[in-house]
């Protein structure tokens, strides 16, 4: 598969960077995101990056893994993990799919790095998003939430899910945490109050 074309790459604040680029096989803007913990960096569903950016990543702490967030969502996770020699993190259900040769329980990554993995049931197979509380807390979603046009911030469309039904009834697990940025696998971050834009979505009738 073609790799996609150059990243755009944006720090967004110390601690959380991400990185896009188009990618023409699945014609969609391809988005990956890196966080820093107290003494790690994660990695997740890496596209390629230029040296000098993967330079400021970990110039900043050791790359600790690389969390790949559902099935779809292998990429370059591989090369990362044999570049820095750390194991990749996903739900059973993603991993079973490209068996990696370093893998690791993403429950005991998520205590070590001290985020949270919170699984979304009916979206794509192995589907998890990821919480981290600090700064007023940041939410990395895999596939379940989108935001570019011309959907805008909305559900996986339909014809992508195992159940989409399912998937919303999941999603309402995100209420009961604070949530003030909101990255994602595919599309534009939202970057203040983005919790607050969570219970009329899961209101609405799509």
């Amino acid at each position: 598969m073609p790799a996609p074309g150059p990243a755009q790459f944006d720090r967004l604040r110390p601690g959380l960077w991400i990185w896009h680029a188009f990618d023409q096989s699945v014609k969609a803007e391809l988005f990956s995101t890196a966080f820093a913990t107290d003494r790690t960096v994660y990695i997740v569903d890496p596209i390629p990056l230029a040296e000098r950016d993967l330079g400021e990543l970990t110039r900043v702490a050791s790359i600790a893994g690389v969390i790949v967030t559902n099935a779809n969502h292998q990429r370059s996770a591989l090369e990362y993990s044999d570049r820095f020699s750390v194991p990749v993190f996903a739900h059973s259900e993603t991993l079973a799919g490209f068996s990696p040769a370093r893998s690791g329980d993403i429950s005991a990554a998520a205590s070590q790095g001290g985020f949270e993995v919170i699984e979304i049931e009916g979206a794509v197979a192995g589907e998890i998003a990821l919480y981290h509380s600090a700064n007023g807390g940041t939410l990395i979603a895999g596939d379940a939430l989108i935001n570019f046009d011309p959907y805008g911030f909305t559900f996986l469309p339909r014809k992508y899910c195992l159940d989409q039904k399912q998937m919303r009834r999941s999603l309402r697990k995100l209420l009961s945490f604070s949530i003030d940025r909101m990255l994602f696998a595919h599309g534009t971050p939202i970057l203040s109050k983005a919790g607050e834009r969570l219970p009329d979505l899961l209101e609405s009738k799509l």
